[in-house]
């Protein structure tokens, strides 16, 4: 699966420029199941880049992480799910050296969660590669209650913390990780548009 080409939209909302080897620097690679595949497109391009690489598969089955394996990078973690894989990322960033770059591959919720991290840990936004595969689906916060609701498919959506219904806007926090969705129907209560699935 290529690399997903998004529509024009506001300054805000983040492009994703694919993955480009920086050789056998030493590298953080996170991704999931369908971001692999970008992991193993950049091997394929030059195998030195994983002399170094700490790869860290979130929600991957057994033959994708057999796949990374064959890669042979310096170290394979696997992660459940996001959540799980969070206290090993900041490890990870914690303990990396200058000139570490970070490959992030798959969804926008996994690359915009883990670059959050990442510059919260003082990595440089030049360091950080994103390679968007797979589900549009967002990670979105509601700007009312300030809860996260993940995998977002449908604008306008509930928001899984207070219930309100917001609307899917490009506006995208690079500090939170999250697109921002604001009540739909503030100005005319119980006047909601029928839900439409993202697009990219």
């Amino acid at each position: 699966m290529p690399n997903t080409k998004f529509s024009p939209s506001i300054d805000s909302r983040p492009t994703y420029a694919g993955l480009v080897s920086q050789g056998a620097a030493p590298g953080i690679m996170v991704a999931d199941a369908a971001g692999a595949d970008a992991l193993v497109d950049l091997a394929s391009a030059d195998s030195s880049v994983m002399d170094r690489a700490h790869v860290l598969l979130v929600g991957a089955a057994a033959d994708t992480v057999s796949r990374i394996e064959a890669l042979h990078p310096k170290a394979l973690h696997g992660a459940p799910d996001l959540e799980a894989a969070t206290p090993l990322v900041k490890r990870l960033l914690s303990a990396a050296r200058m000139g570490t770059t970070l490959y992030l591959a798959g969804s926008e919720g996994l690359m915009g969660h883990v670059a959050a991290l990442a510059t919260a840990e003082g990595l440089p936004l030049e360091a950080i590669q994103m390679e968007h595969r797979g589900t549009v689906a967002r990670r979105m916060q509601c700007v009312h209650c300030k809860g996260i609701t993940e995998d977002v498919t449908t604008d306008p959506f509930t928001c899984s913390h207070c219930g309100l219904t917001l609307f899917v806007r490009d506006h995208f926090s690079r500090r939170l990780g999250a697109f921002q969705g604001v009540c739909v129907d503030a100005e005319t209560p119980g006047v909601v548009p029928d839900a439409q699935e993202i697009r990219a």
